[in-house]
């Protein structure tokens, strides 16, 4: 029995002794939590879901974002009838089945079916094929529910007849509002128990639940029936209790504050330092205590040109290459494309070079009047250029042997101005040598 067939039978009873994080799912949009940019005043899915006029969609987004809670406050306010299936549990002659019965549904009472399919990247090609025909015929409205990417795991039909809503992990203040809510409610949650929830111990169960509402729920439920009153019947629910329910020791790591600066700091220093075994311990300290790998993985992109340059060009690839493989790939995994970018970069030839040209040429662009662009290096290609004498006295360098003839490229103010001055180390030795050979050391 589900929270719908519950919740429509009043069974009190039963709804008690289930899981608080079932026991707190939303009844209403307003006290629905998260997902803003999907269920927003004006938004689309909610206009659709208020005015009884939802299309077939697909939910997709990470566990515990309220894919499934959300179908369920349709299921209460829509008047078409509800039905729920399981890809895990389901097959090709049940969904045949409620198709079959839908159809006659609408035939008979002119009601529409709303057929929730939980987990739909599980139906194979046949099950989805199933359900086409009843999907373009409005047979069913389709509501699928999955933590995979649709447009891989999803027919193409399927998909071209059905709206996609992106779910996003809900954010530290969205479980904060869940959680007061499940310790104050008397009838759903927790707030016959006389609970006091330490905040750091709220804290460390919102970041490791990581965005998820049920894995916080779960781990509040936990701490709190396994943590025995006190004197005054006051359940005191310390950071060690949150760590033993949800598993995992806290880090002191805040991402806003000192240690959140500090550890990348940390982690920039020892790549920069050359030494790779810290540069990966501090990586998966960041890690571990729930940094944002997208963070990381910004900050390896500057540290590429910052501090290695041109003494190391594949440098800056390999680190970007490593933030598209986090947004590619995401945690868990793209912690194996962190470290092995970090390793790179830690182990590669150091120059900051690139730094210190850019902010000497800066500095002068700010403090110097602009000057005049002389006429040789300016553009020549529009009708009437030439008579402005733009262009002229120009040495296209690919008519000279080498590809290469002396000629003056900056401001006669700025003549033999030098900004940037490669090092000896990697690559920029021989950008070094080059130079030197053509008189420009």
């Amino acid at each position: 029995m589900d929270l719908f067939d519950i919740e429509s039978s009043h069974e009190i009873k039963e709804l008690k002794q289930a899981p608080l994080a079932l026991r707190m799912r939303p009844r209403t949009l307003e006290e629905f939590v998260g997902q803003k940019q999907i269920l927003g005043e004006g938004m689309v899915l909610r206009r659709a879901i208020l005015e009884d006029a939802l299309q077939s969609a697909i939910f997709w987004g990470p566990p515990g974002s309220g894919k499934t809670a959300l179908a369920y406050i349709i299921a209460n306010v829509t008047k078409a009838h509800f039905i729920r299936m399981s890809a895990v549990t389901s097959n090709v002659s049940e969904v045949r089945k409620a198709i079959s019965e839908s159809h006659q549904r609408l035939k008979t009472s002119g009601r529409r079916t709303i057929l929730l399919i939980d987990e739909i990247h599980r139906f194979n090609k046949a099950q989805q094929d199933a359900l086409l025909p009843a999907v373009e015929e409005g047979i069913i409205i389709l509501i699928g529910v999955t933590t995979e990417n649709p447009y891989f795991e999803v027919n193409s039909p399927l998909i071209s007849r059905s709206r996609i809503f992106q779910f996003e992990p809900l954010s530290d203040e969205d479980l904060r509002q869940i959680l007061k809510r499940a310790l104050e409610d008397r009838e759903r949650g927790l707030g016959n128990l006389r609970i006091k929830l330490e905040k750091t111990a709220l804290g460390h169960i919102i970041k490791v639940a990581n965005g998820d509402a049920r894995c916080a729920l779960n781990a509040l439920e936990m701490a709190a029936l396994t943590t025995p009153p006190g004197s005054k019947g006051v359940r005191k629910v310390t950071l060690k209790i949150a760590e033993d329910a949800i598993q995992k020791r806290a880090v002191i790591y805040d991402r806003e504050g000192d240690a959140h600066y500090d550890t990348i700091s940390a982690f920039i220093k020892s790549m920069r330092g050359s030494d790779p075994d810290a540069a990966i311990y501090w990586l998966a300290r960041m890690l571990y205590a729930g940094e944002d790998p997208r963070f990381i993985a910004r900050r390896m992109v500057i540290f590429a040109s910052e501090d290695i340059g041109n003494a190391d060009p594949q440098a800056l690839m390999v680190a970007t290459a490593a933030a598209q493989a986090v947004e590619f790939v995401g945690l868990p995994e793209c912690r194996l494309n962190l470290a092995q970018a970090a390793i790179y970069l830690a182990t590669a030839p150091k120059s900051n070079s690139v730094i210190k040209g850019i902010d000497k040429a800066l500095k002068d662009v700010e403090e110097e009047r602009s000057f005049t662009i002389p006429k040789h290096l300016r553009d020549a290609h529009y009708p009437g250029a030439k008579r402005l004498g733009h262009g002229e006295g120009y040495k296209y360098p690919h008519s000279f042997p080498s590809h290469y003839v002396p000629q003056d490229y900056l401001p006669p103010e700025l003549r033999n101005k030098k900004y940037y001055i490669p090092s000896s180390s990697g690559h920029e030795k021989k950008i070094a040598e080059y130079l030197k050979k053509l008189g420009k050391e």
